[in-house]
C-alpha cells in the first residue's frame, strides 16, 4: 500500500501534525474534498475498509473520529488499514468534536490532544499497530453475536422482498439492452482499480454493458469507459458523470421515497426508481440478472462475510441472498482475470518469433518469386562489398 505523502499547511515540531480540518460526518462524502495533508475529522462507528482506502488515497495528515473506530461488535478493517499507512488515528472524541471545530481550521496534533493555536481543545484515545491487533483480538470473541444478528436480517429481508428476490416484482424498465449480453458491475470497493485493469482485454473483447454503482460510475470514466447504466443513491457520483449519458436508477427506500432523485432531477438528468430495501451493488445485480444478463462480472463488491460485517449496515444482509438468486451468472473480477488472462513466458514468446520467421524464409526459398527475390539480393549485396573494398 502507497504511504501518504503529507503535505501539511504549517511548520510542526517532530512528533506533532498540522493541518487544515475537513469535517463530514459520512466518510464517503468527505473523501471527495480532501487534499493532501489535510486532517479528515469523521463521525464513523467501526471504520471499514473501503472508508480507510479513501482515506489512504487522499493523503490525509491524520484521522480524528468523533466515535469509536472499534467498538468491537466485530473485527473492521478500516483501522489496520490507517495504522498500517502510517497516518495517526485518534478517536471517541464525542460529538463536542464537531462543535468546536470549523471547515478550514488549521490545528496541531501531539500525541492524543488536538490544538487549535495554543488553545487545547480536546484530548482522545490514538491507536498504533498493538492497540489495534489487541482491538480485533476482542472483537473476534464477539463474533457469534454479530453472525446471529445477520442471519436475522437476512431472514427480515426475504421476508420484505421474496416478491422482488424470486418474482422480480418491482424492478424498472430500463433501455439499455442487457438481454444476451454480459454486463460488468463496478463498485468503488476492495481493489476495483486493480480489478478494473486486468480486465481490460475482457472489456475490449466482449463489449459487456457497462453499470456504475455510485462512485463505480467514476471508476469507469477513470478507468477510460463510458459507463452505459448508473445505479445508486446518488450520494458519490460526481455531477460530470452523472451528465454523461448514461441511464441513470435512482435506488429509493421501499415506501418509493429516492433522495437522490432531486440531485438528478436538479441537474436536468432523466432517471426512473428502484424501490428496494438491498443495497445498490445488490440492486444492480438484481436488474442486470432479470432483464436477461447472461453473465455478471463483479468489480469491488462484497464476497466474503468478513467484508458484509465490515460493510457495517444491517442492509448488507442482501448481499447474501442477492448472490444465492443471481447463482451461477455471478462471477467476481479477479476470478475473471485468473481465467482470462494467459500467462505466456518469455521463452514461448522467442520460440513462437523464431518459428514464424523459420516458416517465412522456408517459404520465400522454395517458391520461384522467393528464389528470384534471392537472386536479386544476393547480386546487390555482391555489388556493395564490391564497391566497400575494391
Amino acid at each position: 500500500m502507497r504511504l501518504p505523502m503529507l503535505r501539511r499547511t504549517r511548520t510542526a515540531e517532530p512528533g506533532q501534525v498540522v493541518g487544515t480540518v475537513r469535517l463530514d460526518r459520512r466518510t464517503k462524502r468527505l473523501a471527495g474534498r480532501l487534499r493532501p495533508g489535510d486532517i479528515a475529522v469523521i463521525d464513523h462507528v467501526d471504520v471499514d475498509r473501503v472508508a480507510a482506502d479513501s482515506l489512504v488515497a487522499a493523503e490525509v495528515a491524520a484521522v480524528l473520529n468523533a466515535k469509536p473506530s472499534i467498538s468491537g461488535r466485530y473485527p473492521n478493517l478500516g483501522p489496520e488499514v490507517l495504522v498500517k499507512a502510517g497516518i495517526p488515528l485518534i478517536d471517541e472524541f464525542g460529538e463536542e468534536l464537531f462543535e468546536k471545530l470549523r471547515e478550514g481550521d488549521v490545528i496541531r496534533i501531539e500525541g492524543s490532544k488536538i490544538f487549535r493555536g495554543d488553545e487545547p481543545l480536546a484530548e482522545g484515545n490514538r491507536h498504533d499497530t498493538e492497540t489495534v491487533v489487541q482491538a480485533m483480538a476482542d472483537a473476534r470473541e464477539g463474533l457469534s453475536v454479530q453472525l446471529e444478528a445477520f442471519a436475522a436480517n437476512t431472514m427480515e429481508y426475504l421476508k420484505q422482498e421474496r416478491e422482488l428476490l424470486l418474482d422480480g416484482v418491482g424492478v424498472p424498465e430500463v433501455e439499455t439492452r442487457l438481454s444476451g449480453r454480459h454486463c460488468l458491475i463496478v463498485v468503488r470497493g476492495y481493489d476495483y482499480k486493480a480489478d478494473l485493469d486486468v480486465l481490460r482485454p475482457y472489456i475490449r473483447e466482449f463489449k459487456p454493458a457497462l453499470i456504475g454503482v455510485d462512485g463505480g460510475a467514476d471508476a469507469l470514466v477513470e478507468a477510460g469507459y463510458t459507463p452505459d447504466m448508473i445505479i445508486g443513491d446518488m450520494d458519490s457520483v460526481s455531477d460530470d458523470v452523472l451528465r454523461c449519458g448514461a441511464e441513470v436508477v435512482v435506488h429509493a427506500y421501499p415506501d418509493g421515497r429516492a433522495p437522490g432523485l432531486a440531485r438528478v432531477d436538479q441537474l436536468g438528468v432523466p432517471a426512473v426508481t428502484f424501490p428496494a430495501a438491498a443495497t445498490s451493488e445488490d440492486i444492480a445485480m438484481l436488474l442486470a440478472d432479470e432483464k436477461g444478463a447472461t453473465l455478471i462480472v463483479a468489480v469491488g463488491t462484497h464476497d466474503k462475510l468478513v467484508e458484509f460485517l465490515d460493510k457495517g449496515r444491517a442492509g448488507m444482509a442482501s448481499t447474501f441472498l442477492t448472490r444465492l438468486k443471481v447463482g451461477g451468472k455471478l462471477v467476481d473480477a479477479k476470478g475473471v482475470s485468473r481465467l482470462y488472462r494467459q500467462n505466456l513466458s518469455t521463452s514461448s514468446l522467442v520460440l513462437l518469433v523464431m518459428s514464424a520467421l523459420a516458416a517465412m524464409a522456408a517459404a520465400v526459398a522454395v517458391s520461384t518469386l522467393g528464389k528470384a527475390w534471392l537472386g536479386v539480393a544476393a547480386e546487390w549485396w555482391d555489388k556493395l562489398m564490391f564497391n566497400l573494398f575494391s
